[in-house]
């Protein structure tokens, strides 16, 4: 999918959603993967059972047979089960499905026959492997896998997949795997264009009429096939809110859409996503793996695994409304784009105790416009950053750059204009009255200022890194600074060697940044000592790992023999491409397939992947070209098996040169993108040209 089609608003087309109002609940179900008309014949369909529950397919105009798969349910709501040939349950869909508007509707994937509620692909959090699966048939272009448009509507158990759209001149309907929006979508045009919504007394847009309530999306899988592997034919998006009110997203696997995995729109509050896996999103398009817009007071965002994600784990655009991001692992995101693990723009979140690391950018990052105020960043633990833990931006720095990667240190500041020209009305970081203390016996007295009345929270800091603002790794203790600033605090157990941060909080103005790191020194015999700490070694970046078996009792052997000499290999460190293109040609697929099956063998390496073009064009081209072809390049990867989380991209376009000729050989040569193995002991690289794609 192109990135472009995002940035353009979009259109909506009115669905039909209203006939026969259904007044019985029903129990519907599908026994055929098949798709198209609605017939009366032997086997029912999904989209015959949608438009049974909707009302607008009378059960007269089913046969005999069709009849027989649909009974009273009783209860409050419809159900649509499953019961499809176990060789056949991937549905293939010839068109758009009509949307799910009959209230209390469960469509639920549980209910196929060979679905087991107790199996998990995924150590880290236990969602069942689905079995009947949804997707476009061959050749065949559809937005969207399901739509909702009534309240308490369940979506359980299926896996969705391939639902996108083609880059038009005008823009689409939102594609997505699931897509929840109001009955009455014109209604809300305008806002999706940009217009303000009606505004109420106090000044607020008021929440749109007929927004879809207590909207359930648990246990699916979302751009993944039920064998885990990447479609050929990439989603849009996983869960687009367009249009909600209490929408739970809860313990689903959403991975490998062109943009993100979950987004908000015009309206998603008390918006609940928890216990899902979020990894590999963003490969062409919009890339955060959640990006939160429009109306989301209350959102809570908690006990997540968002890792190898092109953009940011969590990206707050001009919301209205707070959210909580709590308890969540954001790690090993911004594969794509360096950008924050978590990017905050507006007032009064709170980021809490989260683990945030392998990140290409900083921890938190809050904007300074809109004016961004009262952010509490607490108790989170960080690691491995590309920046600060918590980066406040001031209001001059404008540039893309600055605003989602940070802008580094902020000078301490007390000018009366302050609070108005930084995040989080420019709390200042504390500052250590030394940049080294000493043990005496098992304790550490630390001292220093911050802004009067704020709550300073002592970090340790594991990392061995030359920067003075390593990452925040452990929550130590929390004291108040006094009246004039001053605090000081005793703290246990610290080493010789240990480093330790500091951060306040004012709930008036929200955290600061870091403060530069101090040094934990001794002192024997009058003289000082330091200890040296280690860096650790490097972490195999891993998103996901399957379940342990279960453990059987089996008699002690023999000790294995020592481990046998590195095999040495060698690999290629680069492919090639046609003159202003960014397509894998046969002979560079070849080449991709060898370095697959070097990087499969060898889990602990990981690479870079840097974009080149040859001179001509203008660098602002050559740039975007670089980078389509890195991604180009990754996105073969990923569909032979290679984790996310295990390449970076980077575009450097026409900067650096192979070869300085003019020639076609020249050009051609320059026409790339290279491998940057790391942790590649035993591997020889060589430069091959056997793809060069002459002009």
């Amino acid at each position: 999918m192109n990135a472009k089609k995002f940035l353009l608003p979009f259109v909506f087309l009115l669905l039909p959603v209203s006939a026969t109002a259904q007044t019985e609940n029903l129990k519907v179900v599908v026994n055929s993967n098949q798709d198209g008309a609605v017939n009366p014949d032997d086997a029912l369909t999904l989209r015959e059972a949608i438009e049974i529950v909707n009302g607008t397919l009378s059960l007269d105009r089913l046969s005999s047979a069709e009849k027989s798969l649909v009974s009273s349910n009783g209860g409050t709501g419809s159900l649509i089960a499953f019961n499809l040939p176990s060789a056949d349950t991937t549905i293939r869909l010839v068109d758009v499905l009509p949307p799910l508007a009959s209230p209390g509707l469960i469509v639920d994937g549980t209910t196929q026959p060979e679905y087991d509620s107790e199996g998990s692909a995924t150590a880290e959090i236990a969602i069942p492997i689905p079995v009947v699966a949804i997707a476009p048939a061959a050749n065949r272009e559809v937005f969207r896998g399901l739509t909702v448009v009534a309240d308490g509507v369940t979506i359980r158990g299926l896996s969705l997949y391939g639902f996108t759209s083609r880059h038009r001149a005008t823009a689409t309907l939102p594609p997505a795997d699931i897509f929840i929006d109001n009955p009455q979508s014109a209604a809300i045009k305008g806002a999706a264009n940009g217009q303000k919504l009606m505004e109420n007394r106090e000044g607020e847009p008021s929440p749109i009429s007929n927004s879809p309530k207590n909207v359930v999306i648990e246990n699916n899988w979302l751009g993944i096939l039920p064998d885990q592997s990447v479609p050929q034919q990439t989603s849009a998006f996983g869960v687009f809110v367009f249009n909600s009110l209490g929408t739970t997203i809860q313990r689903n696997r959403i991975a490998n859409h062109d943009g993100s995995g979950i987004i908000t729109s015009v309206q998603a509050e008390n918006l609940q996503v928890t216990e899902n896996i979020i990894v590999g999103n963003g490969i062409a398009g919009m890339p955060d793996a959640i990006r939160l817009e429009g109306r989301i007071d209350n959102t809570q965002v908690s006990a997540n695994l968002i890792c190898g994600n092109d953009g940011s784990g969590v990206f707050l655009f001009k919301p209205q409304g707070a959210a909580q991001i709590n308890n969540n692992q954001i790690i090993y995101n911004g594969r794509r784009l360096r950008r924050a693990a978590v990017y905050l723009m507006g007032n009064d979140h709170q980021v809490r105790e989260n683990q945030i690391g392998h990140q290409t950018g900083p921890g938190v990052v809050v904007a300074s416009y809109p004016k961004s105020d009262r952010n509490l960043i607490q108790s989170n633990r960080y690691f491995d950053l590309d920046g600060l833990s918590i980066d406040l931006i001031a209001q001059q720095n404008t540039g893309v750059q600055e605003y989602q990667r940070g802008d580094g240190p902020n000078p301490p500041r007390n000018s009366p204009n302050r609070r108005l020209d930084t995040a989080n009305s420019a709390i200042n970081a504390p500052q250590f009255i030394s940049r080294e203390f000493f043990v005496l016996g098992n304790k550490t007295n630390l001292s220093g200022t911050a802004d009067p009345g704020s709550q300073v929270t002592v970090y340790q800091v594991k990392e061995n890194t030359e920067t003075p603002y390593a990452p925040l790794s452990e929550p130590l203790t929390t004291i108040a600074a006094d009246d004039e600033g001053k605090f000081s605090v005793t703290v246990d157990n610290l080493q010789p060697g240990d480093r330790v941060s500091a951060i306040a909080t004012d709930p008036k103005y929200g955290t600061s940044e870091p403060a530069a790191n101090a040094l934990i020194s001794s002192t024997v015999a009058g003289k000082q000592q330091t200890v040296a700490t280690n860096n650790p070694a490097p972490t195999i970046p891993q998103c996901t790992t399957a379940p342990a078996p279960p453990v059987v009792q089996v008699p002690p052997e023999e000790p294995p023999p020592s481990p046998p000499e590195p095999i040495r290999i060698q690999v290629p460190t680069n492919v090639h491409f046609a003159l202003d293109k960014a397509t894998i040609s046969p002979e560079s697929a070849r080449i991709l397939n060898r370095i697959a099956e070097v990087l499969q063998a060898n889990p602990p390496i990981v690479i870079e992947l840097r974009g080149h073009t040859d001179p001509r064009a203008s660098d602002a081209y050559n740039l975007d070209l670089s980078n389509r072809r890195a991604i180009a390049v990754r996105n073969y990867l990923l569909r032979q098996g290679i984790a996310p989380e295990r390449m970076t991209i980077r575009a450097l376009g026409e900067s650096q040169l192979r070869v300085t000729g003019r020639n076609r050989l020249d050009h051609a040569r320059n026409r790339r993108v290279e491998f940057i193995f790391k942790d590649a002991r035993g591997i020889d690289l060589f430069v091959q040209e056997e793809d060069l794609q002459l002009e």
